[in-house]
């Protein structure tokens, strides 16, 4: 797990995480604050939010904001627009590190085809790896290998042959099958 050190008494935290589509419309969102405590505030928030960053050029490297008292982190990706908020007072450096993490073990799962409807077809892997990476607003885990690992692990189809199956998918059904036969 990557390790942070934090000053003070608060611990980093993540307000939400949205991925859009190129019209603003939800692809996969998670909120982790009572800041929008309905769905049409949430829906407004982010209908903002994409109105205000759209014309921005966020393709080739993540971009900063500040909007309506939250840093938001964000970056695009073919047709679908990225995002992590956190509060005022969030480190930046952190935020652009958890959006990162999460946008690069989204591309080793979905083997770099970074796009709507693969992200649609794929769904619950994109959830997978907004868990993995935020668990409550508390960030988890940073580093993309290690979400990816652990998503293919939870994702794992127990019915594909071994010879479809990656190594640590392999090693994972071989250590389930091993613990299936000691506990008989």
């Amino acid at each position: 797990m990557s390790a942070f050190f934090f000053s003070g008494n608060s611990c980093p935290a993540v307000k939400n995480i949205l991925i859009l589509d190129s019209e603003g419309k939800r692809v996969a969102v998670k909120y982790y604050s009572d800041e929008w405590p309905t769905n049409s505030a949430k829906l407004a928030f982010e209908k903002s939010l994409f109105g205000r960053t759209l014309k921005s050029n966020a393709r080739t490297e993540a971009e900063i904001t500040i909007f309506d008292s939250n840093i938001v982190i964000y970056k695009f990706v073919q047709d679908l627009h990225f995002f992590i908020t956190g509060g005022d007072d969030e480190n930046e450096l952190l935020l652009a590190t958890v959006l990162q993490g999460l946008f690069d073990a989204i591309a080793l799962r979905l083997r770099n085809t970074i796009d709507k409807r693969e992200a649609l077809e794929n769904l619950d892997v994109i959830f997978l790896c907004i868990d993995e990476v935020v668990d409550q607003g508390m960030i988890l885990e940073t580093d993309a290998n290690a979400i990816a690992g652990k998503v293919a692990i939870q994702n794992m189809d127990a019915s594909a042959t071994l010879s479809e199956q990656t190594i640590s998918q392999a090693l994972a059904s071989a250590r389930e099958h091993l613990t299936k036969t000691l506990l008989k």
